[in-house]
């Protein structure tokens, strides 16, 4: 979906629209979720610090996250995407790789079935999104950002691996700034770079992502799609405006983040044993502290009465806390996780 938060807020709020937006708080320590393009053509990004965002933008008008809200949108494109195959790999609220090898429609081009589920999108959402269609899980990725917004990217099997060669690695899955940074000192720009370099020489200088590194500079990605993932997980966290160092008052944050988790539980079906505490000190330094208890956890009490025991263990002598956060894992093998069923369209 193209800038998915902030397009659902422009849709449902007409004085919104054509403006520059920010999901997120502007608090002095808020951080923006995501921006509107109006903001993003003035150099507004997701992750970016909000008080930085509004020395760009001034103008800039931040509006809170309604996660319900996205939530029941990505329910009706998953529905739209049910409708073409059963093969669906969510990967976040607005982001999924299809196969549409086989599929209900019985349609054999790939492309055309990209074209019908984005027009369905805005017949159904009054959203854009843009989708990515190649031979494999990295092609329709890169493709799908290509030609953001409300944009349809094809890459052919016979033209998949010139394409790489000219691609910026920059542009390569799981490759960061500082990755970049490292291929760039050592003469790699692209993909044509890339595929100069053994797989055993990319290991040494990347570590295991050499091995995918060495593959998709070939056009290469033998991932299947995996529909069904398994939720793992699920937590909550806030920064705070001011540190605190008093325990009362750092209890007292945590309890509404452990409520959300639970809500969050239940709503998911999924039952965890493991509780985990995060704390992040001034310094940004960052702990964890973790409890695995012998039930699962199923009601709040179980959840609150371990996670109150263990913030009376933090140490506070030192430096206060800027963030406090709050999860739980280790799914119950007796009570079964429920699949996800959140939903950038790709396909292939």
């Amino acid at each position: 979906m193209d800038a998915f938060y902030a397009s659902v807020e422009q849709r449902d709020n007409p004085e919104l629209r054509g403006k520059p937006i920010a999901v997120g708080y502007g608090a002095a320590r808020g951080v923006i979720c995501t921006a509107s393009y109006e903001a993003r053509r003035l150099g507004i990004r997701s992750a970016m610090p909000s008080l930085t965002a509004l020395h760009k933008c001034p103008e800039l008008i931040f509006v809170p996250p309604r996660f319900e809200a996205y939530h029941e949108v990505s329910m009706q494109i998953r529905g739209i995407f049910g409708e073409y195959t059963d093969l669906v790999e969510p990967l976040s609220l607005d982001e999924a790789f299809l196969d549409v090898t086989v599929n209900h429609k019985n349609n054999p081009s790939a492309t055309l079935i990209a074209q019908e589920i984005l027009q369905k999108i805005f017949t159904q959402t009054a959203l854009t999104a843009s989708a990515g269609v190649s031979v494999n899980k990295f092609l329709a990725k890169i493709a799908s950002d290509w030609k953001k917004p409300n944009g349809l990217f094809v890459i052919p099997p016979q033209e998949a691996e010139k394409f790489v060669e000219t691609l910026p690695i920059e542009k390569f899955f799981g490759v960061g700034r500082v990755t970049a940074q490292k291929m760039r000192e050592s003469y790699i720009f692209t993909g044509g770079d890339l595929k100069q370099h053994s797989e055993s020489t990319l290991v040494r200088m990347f570590g295991k992502a050499g091995h995918s590194l060495y593959l998709n500079a070939r056009a290469i990605d033998e991932r299947k799609v995996e529909p069904n993932r398994i939720t793992k997980s699920v937590s909550s966290e806030t920064t705070f405006a001011q540190d605190k160092n008093n325990r009362i008052l750092l209890t007292a944050e945590l309890y509404p983040l452990a409520k959300e988790v639970m809500e969050r539980m239940q709503d998911e079906n999924f039952y965890g044993k493991t509780i985990t505490l995060k704390i992040k000190y001034a310094d940004f330094k960052t702990i964890t502290r973790s409890k695995t208890l012998p039930q699962t956890i199923t009601d709040f009490q179980a959840l609150w009465h371990p996670a109150r025991e263990m913030m009376k263990q933090i140490d506070l002598s030192e430096q206060p806390v800027r963030l406090i956060g709050i999860g739980v894992s280790n799914a119950s093998d007796d009570l079964p996780a429920k699949k996800y069923t959140q939903l950038e369209l790709k396909l292939f």
